[in-house]
C-alpha cells in the first residue's frame, strides 16, 4: 500500500510517499480501506516537531493523520460490533500514532463508529477530531444558558463548536472575518464579531465561557471579557503558568484540553450527523498526491470548515 512518511521535522522537506505492507489488524482492531482522511492543524504542528510529535517520534515509519472514513475489509479475533463491509469513521489513536495518511489503516474497534448513511465519506472524515474536540470541551465545561465566545468560528473546530453550543442551550458569540459572517450565522451564532474590524473585547463582556483556538494575545485579551467565576479552554498547546495566574486574578479558570479517542463520543457525533443537528462543511477535497497542497492550505489559517484528502 501507499503511505506518506515523515522523515524530517519541518515543512521544508516533503512527506515521502512510500510502499508498505498492508497492516494486519490486532485482536481488537479492524483493517480499514481508506476512502478519505482529513487534515487538522495538529498534523502540521506534529510535522514541525510540536503537537504530539514527542509522543510518537520514536515510532517508525512515522505516519501522520488521525481522521478517517472508509470500509472495513478485515477484523481481529476479538472484534464484536463491526464486520467486514461496514462503512466506518473515527479518530484513530489520538493522541498516539494514528497512521492515517495511508491507503489502509488498522484501527481499534472502540475508536470508530458506523458512518451515517446520509453523509458522504468526505463529510465523515471531516467530522472526527474537530467535532470530538468541541464535544469533549462542552461536555466538561458548558451549562444550559451559558454565554459562549468561540474564536475562529468558521474554522474546523469552530464551525462544529457553534452548532454544538446551540445544542447545549448556549448563547453563542463567534469571531470571524467579514467574508465568513453569513456562514457563521448560518451555523447558529447569535452574534458574529468581525475581528478584522472590531476589537472583540469591546463587543462582548461577562461571558461564561471562551473556547480559544488562537492562544497568544487573543487568549490574554479573552480574560477581560469573562465574568467572575467563568472559564476559558485554550486548545493550542503551551499554556503557561503566567497565563493561568492572570486568570486567577479575575477568578477565571484557564485550562488546556486535549481530545482523546472515544467510542461513546463517536457514537454521539454519529447520532447528531444522522439527525442533522450538526452539519460538517468540507471546503476543499484534495487528491492523495496533493498532500503538500492540503498541508499548505491548512497552514494558511484561512480554511472555512474542513479539508479532506482522498486515498
Amino acid at each position: 500500500m501507499k503511505a506518506y512518511q515523515l522523515n524530517k521535522v519541518g515543512l521544508e522537506e516533503p512527506l515521502q510517499l512510500i510502499e508498505l505492507e498492508i497492516p494486519q489488524p490486532k485482536e481488537n482492531e479492524v483493517l480499514i480501506k481508506t476512502k478519505f482522511f482529513s487534515i487538522n492543524p495538529v498534523d502540521l504542528k506534529t510535522r514541525m516537531g510540536l503537537g504530539v510529535y514527542g509522543r510518537i517520534k520514536t515510532e517508525s515509519p512515522l505516519i501522520l493523520g488521525w481522521d478517517i472514513s472508509g470500509e472495513v475489509v478485515a477484523i481481529g479475533s476479538q472484534v464484536n460490533d463491526l464486520k467486514v463491509g461496514d462503512e466506518v469513521f473515527g479518530m484513530v489513536n489520538f493522541p498516539g500514532h494514528g497512521k492515517v495518511y495511508a491507503e489502509y489503516v488498522s484501527a481499534p474497534e472502540d475508536h470508530l463508529a458506523i458512518k451515517p448513511g446520509n453523509i458522504s465519506h468526505e463529510e465523515a472524515a471531516a467530522s472526527t477530531l474537530a467535532a470530538m474536540t468541541a464535544y469533549q470541551v462542552f461536555v466538561k465545561n458548558l451549562n444550559i444558558g451559558d454565554s459562549v465566545l468561540i474564536h475562529a468560528g468558521a474554522g474546523g473546530v469552530g464551525h462544529f463548536a457553534i452548532q454544538m453550543a446551540k445544542i447545549f442551550g448556549a448563547h453563542v458569540i463567534a469571531t470571524a472575518s467579514s467574508k465568513n459572517e453569513d456562514f457563521v450565522k448560518s451555523l447558529g451564532a447569535d452574534q458574529v464579531i468581525d475581528y478584522t474590524q472590531t476589537d472583540f473585547t469591546k463587543a462582548c463582556h461577562d461571558v461564561d465561557f471562551v473556547l480559544d483556538m488562537m492562544s497568544g494575545d487573543v487568549l490574554v485579551r479573552s480574560i477581560e471579557i469573562v465574568k467572575n467565576g467563568g472559564k476559558i479552554v485554550s486548545l493550542p498547546s503551551g499554556l503557561s503558568n503566567e497565563i493561568k495566574e492572570s486568570g486567577k486574578h479575575k477568578n477565571v479558570q484557564i485550562d488546556f484540553q486535549l481530545v482523546e479517542s472515544s467510542v461513546a463520543d463517536m457514537a454521539q457525533i454519529a447520532a447528531w450527523l444522522t439527525s442533522k443537528k450538526i452539519i460538517p462543511h468540507v471546503s476543499q477535497n484534495f487528491e492523495f498526491n496533493e498532500i503538500e497542497l492540503a498541508h499548505r492550505q491548512v497552514y494558511s489559517g484561512k480554511t472555512r470548515g474542513k479539508i479532506v484528502v482522498s486515498a
